[in-house]
């Protein structure tokens, strides 16, 4: 039962993942599947209970779902540009990253379920959800004046338009936490259920407040504020630091808890990504562990941190070679309103790994 579930789970995260295109995969039975959105939703029969509940009767929240995991995606390729997994789509490699427990899987659990949280409560502000809209503030306390404000004189109050996390967070949970049962005596349940709710929580823990000052002459006799949710950039760069410090557990004796795998090391918080087994290193291309390897990978030879080329190569070495591209350049602005530009031939040199 267990395996059944998670290569539905894998194939759900191929749907959610992968451009709106048709990408060739095949699903757990070996049947060809178009990927977009509402291939979710045909597929409902093959889904858990509020997933198919979801699209029977959402189907436009599913559809920011899918864009929410395509979301976590693109930041997951931002953030680890420069390293030896570079969290490529490449299906049957990326298929094989996520069915480990390695750090990297967490972070891909932890951003795309962060994603999620984000594109659909970003639907709801923007008023594309009928679901939701922007967030009540009727019980809310009055927000603080910022510090660098004596705030005399000056009143406030919840007003604008501030972004519904709770409701983003909620279908986020729903959806991405469907196969996982809390409770269940499986470490891997355990572990990506933690991830998905370090991811949510990096978005929901850390909103911002917003004002707007109203008054004559451009003074301030009112402040209407607002909460708004982080820019995704610093979503992705939390979750990279809880990668690079991420925790090795173990399950407890009673197998429903996880445990810090050393007893020197304090057990992971809520935020905390956990992971339960050692990566590979990367190096070589290996379609067991879901590697490709970082041969031809471009790298920088004067740099000392990840993106050199003693990291990035393996220590294999690297060739230099000069390229030639076109770009556009002279750009000039023509009234109205075209801008012209010239052709540019440009030589670049490149550092690639062996």
């Amino acid at each position: 039962m267990t395996v059944r579930l998670s290569r539905i789970q894998l194939a759900l995260f191929f749907i959610l993942l992968c451009p709106v295109n048709i990408i060739g995969l095949w699903w757990a039975v070996g049947s060809p599947l178009v990927m977009d959105p509402n291939s979710i939703c045909r597929k409902a029969k093959r889904l858990a209970g509020k997933q198919a509940e979801l699209c029977q009767t959402q189907p436009e929240i599913v559809s920011e779902v899918a864009k929410g995991a395509r979301l976590g995606v693109r930041e997951c390729q931002y953030q680890f540009r420069y390293r030896r997994w570079n969290c490529t789509s490449h299906n049957k490699y990326f298929g094989k990253i996520l069915q480990q427990d390695i750090r990297e899987t967490a972070f891909v659990y932890a951003i795309t379920a962060a994603g999620v949280t984000h594109a659909v409560t970003q639907a709801c502000s923007m008023g594309d959800l009928l679901q939701c809209g922007c967030e009540a503030t009727r019980n809310r306390a009055p927000p603080r004046p910022p510090l660098s404000t004596s705030g005399d004189g000056v009143k406030w109050e919840w007003g604008g338009c501030g972004d519904d996390v709770e409701f983003g967070y909620e279908k986020s949970k729903q959806f991405m936490d469907a196969k996982r049962k809390r409770g269940k005596s499986d470490i891997r349940t355990l572990i990506d259920l933690h991830n998905n709710e370090a991811g949510r929580l990096a978005v929901k823990l850390y909103m911002r407040t917003e004002c707007k000052c109203h008054g004559l002459s451009g003074s301030c006799t009112l402040r209407t504020c607002w909460k708004k949710m982080p820019h995704f950039r610093e979503v992705g760069d939390r979750l990279l630091e809880r990668f690079n410090g991420a925790s090795k557990v173990m399950g407890s004796n009673d197998g429903k808890t996880l445990i810090p795998v050393s007893q020197n090391i304090k057990p992971p918080d809520k935020q905390d990504l956990i992971y339960s087994d050692e990566s590979p290193d990367f190096c070589l291309a290996n379609r067991k562990t879901g590697s490709l390897g970082t041969r031809g990978r471009m790298c920088n030879s004067t740099a000392m941190d990840i993106s050199g080329c003693d990291l990035l190569c393996c220590e294999r070495g690297y060739r230099e070679e000069t390229v030639v591209f076109e770009e556009n350049c002279l750009c000039r602005f023509h009234w109205c309103c075209v801008v012209q530009c010239k052709k540019c031939f440009v030589r670049k040199e490149l550092s690639l790994c062996q």
